[in-house]
C-alpha cells in the first residue's frame, strides 16, 4: 500500500447482493466473513470475498456505484431469477432498506447530485469516519415492473441502469443472449433520458447494445467491461463498441473478473496463477482502450469484485480491494504519466458525473 493513497472511484460493486443474497454483514472484519463461510458450499467464491467497509477504507476507496439486481425469468429461462417482476421489484427495494441502514450507522452517504458530489470530495479526505459515497445503479432492469416505477426509483435516489444482465430481459437482452431493445426498451430508454439517468451500457448484447445507443440521446457509461480483441466473448466490448463509446463521451470501467481478462479461462478449473492472472493483465485491457482513444480519458475502474466471485476468480495479486492501489504503480511502469494515473483511479468518473449532473 502506498504511504499516500490515491483517492479511488470503483464504479461497479454489488454491495447489497453481498449482504441480502450472499449474506454477509460488511462492516465485518475479511478474516470474520471468511470464517463464517468456510464450511458453506452454496455459492463458489464461499470464505474467498475481498470486500468489506474497512479494506474499501484502506484502499482509499472514497466512491462507489453500487448496485440493486434482481433478475425475472420467464418459465423457458433456466437462470436463477424471480418468477414476476414485481417479486423482483420487491427484492430490489430490501437491498434498498440495506443502503438506508448503513446510511444510518454512517458507513455510507448517497450521492444523487453535483452538489452532494462536491461536498463529498471535499468532506472525505478529512473525514474520521471515511463515510463513503455511493451512487445507486441497478444492474438489469427487469425489476422496472412498468415505466412508471422509474421515476419511483429515481426519486429515492436510482442515476444510472443496464437495461440486462444475462440471458433474455424484460427490456433488452443481455450477455450469452441475441435480438435488440423492443418497444418496451425504448419507451424505457425515453423515460431514463427525461430523467438524466445514465444508461449503462454494460452486460447488453450486441445487437441491443446498438439499438439502445441508437434510441437514446443521454448518458452513457460502461460500468464494468474489457476488451473483446484480448478475450473474444460476446460479454465483452468490440472495438467499434469502444469507439462508439468514446465518441458519445463514455468512460469504460475495468473489471477483474478472471475469465474476462485472460482468454481461455475454465471456470471452477483455472485459477488466477495458473492462467498469470494479474493486474497486468487487467491492464492489457486498459491500454487497448486507450490506444483506440488517443488518450487516457475513458479509463476507470469498474471492479465487479465480489459480483459472485472471490480470490478463486480475480488477479493474484489482490488479497483485498484495497489492493486497487497497486494500480498507479503499474500504469506508471507502463509508461502512464501521473495525470493519466490520476484520471484512471478517480477524475475520468468525477468529471462525467459533473458533466452529467451540470
Amino acid at each position: 500500500m502506498p504511504s499516500n493513497p490515491y483517492f479511488l472511484v470503483d464504479a461497479h460493486l454489488d454491495l447489497s447482493m453481498n449482504a441480502m443474497d450472499w449474506n454477509r454483514d460488511l462492516r465485518k472484519s475479511l478474516s470474520e466473513i471468511r470464517d463464517r463461510e468456510k464450511d458453506m458450499k452454496d455459492f463458489p467464491d464461499r470464505g474467498n470475498n475481498v470486500v468489506n467497509f474497512e479494506e474499501l477504507r484502506k484502499g482509499n476507496v472514497g466512491l462507489v456505484v453500487a448496485t440493486q439486481i434482481a433478475r425475472y425469468v420467464a418459465t423457458d429461462n433456466p437462470l436463477p431469477g424471480w418468477h414476476s417482476p414485481e417479486q423482483a421489484w420487491a427484492h430490489t427495494q430490501a437491498q434498498l432498506a440495506w443502503y438506508q441502514e448503513m446510511e444510518k450507522v454512517g458507513e455510507l452517504r448517497p450521492i444523487t447530485n453535483r452538489v452532494e458530489l462536491d461536498n463529498h470530495l471535499n468532506q472525505f479526505p478529512t473525514d474520521p469516519q471515511k463515510t463513503i459515497g455511493y451512487i445507486l445503479s441497478l444492474e438489469g432492469a427487469d425489476s422496472i415492473v412498468d415505466i412508471r416505477y422509474v421515476e419511483k426509483a429515481w426519486s429515492y435516489g436510482l442515476r444510472a441502469i443496464g437495461l440486462a444482465h444475462y440471458g433474455p430481459g424484460r427490456y433488452a437482452q443481455g450477455t450469452n443472449a441475441t435480438g435488440g431493445i423492443g418497444k418496451a426498451g425504448r419507451e424505457l430508454l425515453k423515460e431514463m433520458e427525461h430523467l438524466n439517468i445514465i444508461l449503462d451500457a454494460t452486460h447488453l448484447c450486441d445487437d441491443s447494445f446498438w439499438e439502445a445507443l441508437d434510441n437514446f440521446n443521454g448518458p452513457v457509461w460502461a460500468s464494468h467491461h474489457n476488451c473483446r480483441s484480448l478475450v473474444d466473448h460476446n460479454r465483452q466490448l468490440s472495438d467499434d463498441q469502444i469507439k462508439e463509446l468514446i465518441r458519445r463521451g463514455a468512460v469504460i470501467g475495468t473489471v477483474l473478473d478472471a475469465w474476462m481478462m485472460v482468454p481461455n479461462w475454465i471456470k471452477g478449473t483455472s485459477t488466477p496463477q495458473g492462467m498469470n492472472c494479474s493486474l497486468e493483465r487487467a491492464i492489457d485491457h486498459i491500454d487497448h482502450i486507450c490506444q483506440i482513444a488517443g488518450n487516457a480519458n475513458h479509463v476507470a475502474i469498474g471492479s465487479d469484485l465480489d459480483g459472485g466471485f472471490g480470490k478463486e476468480q480475480c488477479p493474484w495479486d489482490i488479497e483485498t480491494i484495497a489492493d486497487l492501489q497497486n494500480f498507479p504503480k503499474l500504469l506508471k511502469n507502463r509508461g502512464y504519466s501521473e495525470s493519466d494515473v490520476i484520471q484512471f483511479t478517480s477524475e475520468n468518473w468525477i468529471q462525467f458525473l459533473r458533466r452529467v449532473w451540470k
